[in-house]
């Protein structure tokens, strides 16, 4: 994996388990959607469907990366060309779902759901 693709430092548990989080998107694998910079809020109970946008742990680091599921097989796929799509055995490598694109003003905020 590149750095750009990562959240290598990020502190999950800062929160409680079940709240909302933030984190800023590195890098362009989720381009054009989410670009360098964006801030994207995780909920660790949101519903986990295919092509959700998720956060999963991927070793000792993780990923953000929308979900694609196919009968009993799951994978993780950036949005952008030139990025690895990662298998996943099942969810439970998924720490969230991103509800929400944060922006600078009301107009520019997205919601997933």
């Amino acid at each position: 994996m590149n750095n750009d693709e990562i959240f290598k430092d990020a502190e999950f548990g800062g929160c409680a388990s079940s709240e909302p989080f933030a984190l800023r998107v590195l890098g362009d694998s989720m381009a054009p959607e989410f670009q360098h910079g964006a801030i994207i809020i995780v909920d660790p109970g949101g519903i986990i469907q295919d092509g959700a946008y998720v956060v999963a742990q991927q070793g000792e680091e993780h990923i953000f990366r929308q979900l694609r599921i196919e009968g009993s097989r799951y994978w993780l796929q950036a949005l952008s060309e030139g990025h690895e799509t990662i298998e996943l055995a099942d969810t439970s490598s998924i720490v969230g779902v991103v509800v929400q694109q944060a922006g600078r003003r009301r107009k520019d905020r997205k919601h997933y759901s």
